[in-house]
């Protein structure tokens, strides 16, 4: 029996030997470099973030010590501030003309970068064919980088393009520091193609701060490069 065995391995032909298996090449490591060093992932800064606007500065550079001298302030916190700026848009044309607001709407997320609200009417008006919650307007509010960047361009860019413009009203304060500027036309943006617009519209832009009283308000919008008239 043992013989028979061995003869039968014997007639078994030899296994080739295997080729070597090809080293695996190493799995990368998601966390880290080429160096071997740990690499965090960056976080996502936005531009607004990133480069904070020049307004902010220029009210912190200049604005809040010509205040404390003006006002004889004992707290840099007693300063007033801005606190949003409010930009209306009212279309009584959009009783008629329905489409008048959308067209509202995308020039005033051209012009602020930010998503308006479209307003409606709260009850009817017979004499006017106007009737409860018909769209008649679209609005935006403002607040931090956005506001600073809006007031930015407005003082810089938008009232010199102003035609025939001699600086803007000293009275339409609401007796609390408050301030509203009536714009007849909304091509004085940049922002604005003229070749696409369907109709001039105008809008208000509400400046709302924290002075208490119209002396400070008006002080700090024309520290802050609002050309107010001379009367």
């Amino acid at each position: 029996m043992a013989q028979e065995k061995t003869e039968k391995t014997a007639d078994k032909p030899e296994k080739a030997d295997k080729p070597p298996k090809a080293d695996k090449p190493a799995k990368k490591s998601r966390a880290k470099d080429a160096g071997g060093e740990s690499q965090a992932k960056a976080p996502v800064v936005s531009s607004a973030e990133a480069v904070p606007p020049r307004f902010i500065d220029k009210y912190r550079t200049e604005v809040v010590p010509a205040l404390l001298k003006q006002f004889g302030y004992t707290n840099p916190n007693e300063v007033p501030r801005l606190e949003k700026i409010v930009v209306n848009m009212g279309l009584g044309a959009a009783v008629g003309n329905p489409k008048i607001v959308d067209s509202a709407v995308d020039e005033l997320r051209a012009l602020t970068g930010q998503q308006p609200v479209v307003t409606r009417a709260r009850k009817a008006i017979a004499s006017f064919k106007l009737r409860a919650g018909l769209p008649i307007g679209a609005m935006v509010t403002l607040r931090k980088a956005r506001m600073w960047e809006f007031l930015d361009r407005l003082v810089t860019l938008g009232l010199p393009r102003t035609r025939d413009f001699r600086g803007v009203s000293r009275r339409a304060f609401d007796g609390k520091g408050n301030y509203t500027l009536g714009l007849k036309e909304q091509i004085i943006f940049p922002e604005i193609n003229y070749d696409r617009i369907d109709k001039i519209k105008g809008m208000n832009v509400t400046f709302v701060t924290t002075a208490r009283t119209d002396e400070e308000g008006r002080a700090l919008l024309q520290h802050l490069g609002m050309p107010f008239r001379a009367t």
